[in-house]
């Protein structure tokens, strides 16, 4: 019986300067190279996550955006995406607003992927956001609401201070609509709010994944809230030490730490097949 595995990055695969360690890329690229199907499953866009495995030998499609895609890097195609109605984009960016919030909105037009926000709206969170993306040509500021909502939209993501999010959480977290999630930042002191179709949600691309491989079982691995849903739907799922206490009840196993290799030492000594 094929086994499919799946990490999550942030918290979970990455260390502390949001990479793999060369640890890491060397024994999962031995195992891979041995017939392991592995990916990876993040909130992050293709670009931010390529840069982020750099050196990863990445052999089957990749679940971005908590699910809002699947990207096939061989190829650079998108497998399936996951997109808002029009009547839903526009709701949600009303509640946004009504809290005062500014949101990044990921969205596609004519097959370019996008990422707009209001400009001179930024927290100090998207400032430093966009600085770290400096370069980046999805990025395209607008100067108003309706400039952002003229494309496909799949994601909408928030960074700003805690009491501010919560407000909108509390909102649309009771919408059957959407998925909302909202955690702290792991890497910094800000809070993310990250919005998404009901239908975009890891568990949902890694069982379609698990049926586009021919696989029996899955195997996730995961640190924070945007794994939990994940977790419901694989076989097996094994919360790294440094993940929410909550997850690890919910885990069939606790690994070590991201920084210490967590996953990869696990694979190792498992064998990883």
């Amino acid at each position: 019986m094929k086994t499919l595995f799946v990490t999550d990055l942030d918290g979970t695969l990455l260390t502390k300067e949001e990479r793999v360690s060369a640890y890491s890329c060397e024994r999962i690229n031995r195992l891979i190279d041995a017939g392991l199907l592995f990916t990876f499953a993040t909130a992050r866009s293709a670009t931010s996550a390529e840069h982020a495995v750099r050196g990863l030998d990445l052999r089957i499609p990749a679940i971005l955006y908590n699910g809002g895609l699947i990207y096939d890097y061989r190829t650079g195609t998108t497998l399936r995406a996951t997109l808002f109605p029009e009547d839903e984009k526009g709701y949600v960016l009303g509640v946004l607003r009504s809290f005062g919030i500014c949101p990044f909105v990921y969205g596609a037009q004519r097959e370019a992927e996008r990422v707009k926000w209001v400009v001179e709206n930024e927290t100090e969170g998207m400032r430093r956001y966009l600085y770290r993306r400096r370069g980046d040509k999805r990025l395209f500021p607008v100067h108003s609401d309706g400039d952002l909502l003229g494309d496909y939209i799949f994601y909408f993501f928030c960074i700003g201070p805690r009491e501010q999010l919560e407000r909108a959480w509390n909102v649309l977290k009771y919408d059957p609509r959407f998925i909302c999630i909202f955690h702290q930042e792991v890497y910094q002191n800000d809070f993310w709010m990250e919005i998404s179709p009901r239908e975009a949600t890891k568990a949902n691309a890694v069982t379609f994944l698990k049926g586009e491989l021919g696989c029996g079982r899955a195997v996730c691995f995961g640190d924070t809230s945007n794994d939990s849903d994940m977790f419901d739907v694989c076989d097996e799922k094994y919360a790294v030490m440094n993940a929410d206490a909550w997850l690890k009840e919910k885990a069939t196993g606790v690994i070590g730490y991201c920084e210490e290799d967590g996953v990869a030492k696990w694979l190792e000594a498992n064998g990883g097949l």
